[in-house]
C-alpha cells in the first residue's frame, strides 16, 4: 500500500521538494514526512518528475552497482550539467563538490526502446568511444550521503555535474578492471591504483541501463555519454579546487571546481 500512496501525492511532495532546493531554497536535512522513498521504481518515478519540471534534454546517464553481482541504479543527465569538453565547473553551479575519476561511454547510434532485450554485442556495436570523465557529486540533502540509498536514488543518485573528457575509438582493448588511474587534488595526488569501480565491468552495467532508459527514458539516444561510476571514490573539495582526473589508456582531464 505504500508504493501506491508513494505514487502520487508522495512523488509529488518529493519532487517540489528537491526543485525547491535547486531553486535556492535551503538544503534538506531529510524527505518530507510521508515521502520516505520505498522501491527503487517509485525513486525513479521522482527523477523522472524532477526531470521534466527542469525542462531540457536528457544527455546522458549515469549508472553503477554497489558490486558486480547486484541490481545496478541509474539516473538521467540533463544537457545543463554535462560538459563535454569543458574544464571549469560554472561557479554556483553545485552546493556540494564531490570528485569523482570515472570511465564515460559514448553511444553513436540510438538504442530504442523495443520488445527483446539489448544483447552485450548490441551494446557494445552501439559504442562509438569511451573517455576519461570527472563527475561532481552534488545533493539536494544538506549532508550528502547521510539519507538512506533510496532517498539519494531519487534525488538523480546526487548528480551534479559531469565532464567528459580526451578518449579513445579503438576501446575494445581496454580493460577497465585493469586500468590505472591517477587523481590529483590541487597538487596533492588522492588515488593512484588500478580499476577501483564497485560495479565491476562496466559492459554489464550499460546492458541493464538500455532496457531501464527504454523503459523510463524512450531509450538511449544516439550521442548520449553514460558515466559508469567511481574508481577513486568520492573526494569533497572547495571551490576553486584545480583536480586532474588521468587513465592511462585514455587520457587526462583537468578541471577546475568553480
Amino acid at each position: 500500500m505504500g508504493v501506491s500512496v508513494f505514487s502520487g501525492r508522495s512523488t509529488d511532495l518529493l519532487t517540489e521538494s528537491f526543485l525547491r532546493v535547486r531553486a535556492g531554497a535551503p538544503l534538506l536535512e531529510h524527505v518530507p514526512d510521508g515521502c520516505d522513498v520505498p522501491s527503487a521504481e517509485a525513486a525513479y518515478r521522482v527523477q523522472h518528475a524532477t526531470i521534466r519540471a527542469l525542462g531540457g534534454r536528457i544527455a546522458g546517464w549515469k549508472v553503477g552497482a554497489r558490486t558486480p553481482e547486484s541490481e545496478p541504479f541509474a539516473a538521467p543527465i540533463l544537457a545543463a550539467t554535462l560538459f563535454d569538453g569543458g574544464t571549469i565547473l560554472p561557479p554556483g553551479l553545485c552546493r556540494h563538490i564531490g570528485v569523482e575519476a570515472e570511465i564515460a561511454y559514448r553511444f553513436g547510434h540510438a538504442l530504442p526502446p523495443r520488445a527483446a532485450p539489448y544483447t552485450a554485442g548490441e551494446v557494445c556495436d552501439a559504442i562509438v568511444s569511451v573517455h576519461t570523465a570527472i563527475e561532481i557529486i552534488d545533493t539536494r540533502f544538506a549532508v550528502p550521503g547521510s539519507q538512506p540509498a533510496l532517498d539519494h536514488l531519487a534525488d538523480q543518485q546526487s548528480h551534479g555535474a559531469l565532464f567528459v573528457g580526451p578518449g579513445i575509438t579503438d576501446w575494445r582493448s581496454l580493460v577497465p578492471l585493469e586500468e590505472r588511474v591517477i587523481l590529483t587534488v590541487g597538487d596533492r595526488v588522492v588515488a593512484d591504483h588500478v580499476g577501483g569501480n564497485s560495479a565491476g565491468d562496466p559492459i554489464r552495467t550499460l546492458i541493464w541501463l538500455a532496457g531501464h532508459a527504454a523503459r523510463h527514458a524512450g531509450g538511449l539516444t544516439a550521442g548520449t555519454i553514460v558515466t559508469t561510476g567511481s574508481t577513486t571514490g568520492t573526494l569533497f573539495v572547495d571551490p576553486g579546487t584545480h583536480v586532474r582526473a588521468t587513465f592511462a589508456h585514455l587520457g587526462t582531464l583537468s578541471l577546475t571546481c568553480g
